[in-house]
């Protein structure tokens, strides 16, 4: 394993390992305005959500490693202390990177981008209407870690308002992540699109604890076939299942009647359709197929 201490190496080659490892992280398309009224439009995939209540964003706008300079967005919350946050899809994702280019102070990327700005309703910067969500912020604090080529600067929002486009609402007027196919930054030119033919559901822990992985009898944990995943699947429930009489499945049966002379090929048979039964989210099923032989 190549093991780096990040002080030995030059802070580009820190950047450039760091954005491949920490990833996929969400864009901020960050419109702002200086004091003067000019618009700035610009991407930043420093960016996350850390507080809901109250709802509050950050995004670091960062000096430039090359030769330490501080970017038009951060120049302009200093002055202006309000940001209209616009999540990016699949749909605009060539037009903002077109707007991280470093255009001289006073170009307005909405108008090089091919964006269309569209008046907030409780701070000054423009939307972009394009975006399907739009989050109007005013900035608390702007927090700088450095003074070196790479420092971040945490400019911390207050979300006051979102605005979202119907098209990706869902019956109950919630958000379908279905039909938001988000776009996210990974290292150098790659990006991630997250749309249905790579979304996945993980069922997550509420009031009641999950038994966990070393509750589980060894014969499971130590499986050649149970992956790490399934195991976690199976030790996500509240309280060991026992055999349900009831239950019933005609691959189990089959499973029994031909492997049963033969005790290590009817674990392996048994252990090999409950995890094609965990890898389709039948973690009840597969429970009932693994206790079988247990």
């Amino acid at each position: 394993m190549l093991t780096l201490n990040l002080k030995d190496i030059k802070p580009a080659d820190v950047q450039n390992y760091l954005q491949h490892a920490i990833a996929p992280r969400p864009i901020c398309f960050a419109s702002t305005i200086d004091k003067d009224g000019q618009v700035n439009l610009s991407p930043f995939s420093f960016f996350n959500l850390f507080s809901s209540n109250p709802p509050v964003v950050i995004f670091s706008p960062a000096r430039r490693v090359r030769d330490n300079t501080t970017k038009h967005t951060l120049q302009n919350v200093l002055e202006v202390p309000e940001v209209v946050i616009n999540m990016v899809d699949y749909d605009m994702v060539q037009q903002t990177s077109l707007a991280s280019c470093e255009f001289a102070k006073g170009t307005n990327e909405f108008i090089k981008a091919g964006f269309t700005e569209e008046k907030a309703s409780l701070v000054k910067p423009p939307m972009v209407k394009e975006s399907k969500i739009k989050l109007e912020c005013k900035v608390l604090e702007v927090k700088p870690l450095g003074t070196e080529g790479g420092a971040g600067n945490l400019v911390i929002c207050e979300v006051l308002c979102m605005h979202i486009d119907e098209s990706i609402l869902d019956a109950d007027n919630k958000i379908d992540q279905t039909k938001l196919h988000h776009v996210a930054r990974l290292g150098g030119d790659w990006y991630a699109r997250i749309d249905a033919t790579n979304l996945f559901k993980v069922a997550k822990p509420n009031t009641q604890l999950g038994i966990g992985v070393d509750a589980l009898p060894d014969s499971f944990r130590n499986s050649t076939i149970l992956t790490g995943n399934n195991l976690g699947q199976l030790a996500n429930v509240h309280e060991m299942p026992f055999v349900d009489p009831a239950f019933h499945d005609d691959k189990l049966k089959n499973i029994i009647q031909y492997f049963s002379i033969n005790p290590d090929d009817m674990d392996k048979e048994l252990h090999t359709y409950a995890k094609e039964l965990l890898d389709a989210g039948k973690v009840n099923d597969a429970w009932q197929v693994l206790l079988a032989d247990y």
